[in-house]
């Protein structure tokens, strides 16, 4: 039977809470201050003194600004670190913007084949439902990124800079998700008629409106350019006549097949794959997929990619336990839990099973302090400008790590025989409302 409020309970509630001197020096503080700052824990943050071990030469910090293109900025400062250091190129920066144009539209076409796929099923369906929520986002993973390199290449960023809607995207993700939406409905409606060739010829007159939307949003796509640089000697290159693909060919020689995404997600099986199809977005491109294993093989994968001199791509959850402003990031950095005299004491495998945790944010390591043989803290390259932490660095103490870092992009060569065997597949499909998604 369910319970009813009575106003003898909420006398009761106000008694025992004027009762205890203690919560009336909580509420000023909240009051005034807010939770995060009233909760700070300075303790946390005196261990963290930004000296590493193993720390990686990087530069140029990039800048998202209001835009969820963390995945495509961590990706692209994995490769462009690599390329600064084969060619002495420690300020060189590819385009973002670029792939970003291209993933409108791969993720528009992909949008259309679901519609298509499971037209025959109810709207109010799990997975219809799904799409249909939100036909196309900023966010994104590491393998999103790589079928987009692998099928339209890179640009520098002179070569095709930096629009305002791409630093700024809610306004046309609200424009393309309405029409998406729209388009979903024309798509759905013929395939119930049994009107396949019109099914087509919608799905081709869609794709070139949102081809239109993207060009009118952020420019024509660069087609050919010349790669000029003054590298880090100051001596002077030029390369002219590129094709976005002629450059990755012919400037990149590690073999994108050979990075594997290890996961740590408690509320799964370890030391097994898993597919995440309905996040691919591009048809006939790299599948999305995980390997699930425990925290300690992500940090010993990392460390010695960091050692070899190779920076990470990571996904993790930004939000919590986090300060934007000083760049810190420590598990036990908010109090929260004394100001308001309570106890949570969610495991990361609970917090995943409540949706109380997810992997909202991609970034990249560059650096790790070893003490005594163990990771003490981490060096973070963030895409959100300078003005945030230390000249846009953050610095992670490895519990933080362990409770909020979900996965890490490393190379096969620094996994044991038994992960890469698994990595290579086959791989379990996970629904799209999986806590991994």
């Amino acid at each position: 039977m369910a319970h009813e409020l009575t106003f003898d309970e909420i006398d009761n509630f106000k008694k025992n809470y004027q009762e205890d001197k203690q919560n009336k020096i909580a509420e000023l503080a909240v009051v005034n201050n807010g939770v995060q700052a009233a909760s700070l824990n300075n303790e946390a943050i005196r261990p963290l003194n930004r000296t590493f071990s193993i720390e990686i030469p990087t530069d140029n910090v990039t800048n998202q600004k209001q835009s969820g293109r963390c995945w495509l900025f961590a990706a692209l400062n994995v490769l462009r670190h690599g390329f600064a250091k084969q060619y002495k190129a420690k300020k060189f920066t590819f385009s973002q913007a670029y792939l970003f144009f291209w993933d409108r539209i791969e993720r528009a076409n992909i949008f259309f084949n679901h519609i298509i796929e499971t037209a025959n099923q109810p709207i109010d369906d799990r997975t219809v439902h799904y799409y249909l929520s939100a036909p196309d986002t900023d966010g994104g993973q590491w393998h999103m990124a790589i079928s987009l390199i692998r099928k339209y290449g890179l640009v520098p960023s002179y070569a095709y800079g930096e629009s305002f809607t791409a630093n700024n995207t809610a306004a046309f993700n609200r424009a393309l998700n309405m029409k998406l939406r729209q388009d979903a409905l024309v798509l759905r409606e013929l395939v119930s008629k049994g009107k396949s060739e019109e099914v087509e010829a919608r799905r081709q007159e869609f794709l070139s409106e949102v081809y239109r939307m993207a060009t009118i949003a952020f420019g024509s796509p660069v087609e050919k350019f010349d790669l000029e640089f003054k590298d880090d000697d100051g001596e002077y290159q030029i390369d002219t006549d590129l094709s976005p693909l002629d450059f990755f060919h012919k400037y990149f020689e590690d073999d994108l097949d050979d990075y594997v995404v290890l996961f740590n997600a408690p509320d799964h099986e370890y030391d097994k794959l898993y597919g995440l199809p309905f996040e691919d977005n591009v048809a006939g491109g790299s599948p999305v997929q995980f390997l699930n294993t425990r925290i300690e093989n992500l940090k010993q994968a990392a460390i010695k990619q960091l050692k070899a001199g190779e920076t990470i791509w990571f996904g993790c959850d930004v939000g919590k336990q986090s300060d934007r402003k000083q760049g810190i990031m420590a598990a036990d950095l908010y109090e929260t839990d004394t100001i308001f005299n309570i106890e949570t004491k969610l495991s990361k495998k609970e917090r995943l099973q409540t949706g109380a945790s997810g992997s909202t944010h991609a970034m990249t390591l560059v650096g790790v302090d070893i003490v005594n043989g163990k990771p003490r803290q981490w060096k973070v390259e963030n895409s959100w400008g300078s003005d945030v932490g230390d000249q846009g660095y953050f610095v992670m103490d490895d519990k933080w790590f362990d409770e909020y870092l979900f996965k890490v992009v490393v190379k096969k060569q620094y996994l044991s025989d038994e992960l890469v065997k698994i990595s290579e597949g086959p791989a379990e499909d996970i629904p799209c409302w999986d806590s991994m998604a």
